[in-house]
């Protein structure tokens, strides 16, 4: 997971971080995920190599948003093109929309057309494009914003009495 996302943020505008994180730091985002409740699964061949990881976690932690999750999607360089961001993402869809969630936004940085290709070919729907939000690699960079619907989306009124599937600390 390290290698995937340390390949993305050297090369890649994905992330707007500029130094990878250590591998401790990784493993202590991971706990941080897993700890708060929200879905983190990866990807392997038959042969049981890594080939990418998605994750959800929290877009904002105030309680009014407690029913949206941002996703996140790396894959390694030799596993993109082959369907496999595609069966990350809807099945962190699905486990989502079992957790309670009701809505689904990409942040997606550098405006990538391959990840704006895949949130659309998921039902993403384009929401917005904040202008010049990144500078990396001696450019400015776009960030597109999409939405997808989980299970009754916004369509009828969640139980107020329950957060879906995470805990918010603090």
């Amino acid at each position: 997971m390290a290698t995937i996302y340390a390949d993305a943020v050297v090369t890649g505008t994905a992330s707007y971080e500029l130094v990878p994180p250590t591998r401790e730091e990784m493993a202590s985002r991971f706990a941080e995920i897993i700890g708060r409740g929200y879905p983190h699964i990866a990807a392997v061949d038959e042969d049981g190599a890594f080939l990418g990881y998605a994750y959800a976690s929290a877009f904002r932690t105030r309680p009014a948003y407690r029913w949206l999750v941002e996703d996140s999607i790396y894959l390694a360089r030799e596993a993109q093109g082959r369907g496999i961001g595609k069966a990350l993402l809807q099945e962190l869809a699905r486990r989502c929309t079992a957790l309670g969630f009701r809505q689904m936004v990409a942040v997606i940085g550098g405006a990538s057309p391959a990840s704006v290709r895949l949130h659309s070919a998921c039902g993403f729907q384009l929401t917005g494009t904040l202008i010049g939000t990144g500078f990396k690699h001696g450019r400015w960079l776009d960030t597109v914003l999409m939405q997808l619907p989980l299970g009754d989306g916004n369509a009828t009124v969640p139980d107020e009495d329950s957060y879906p599937g995470c805990l918010f600390v603090g």
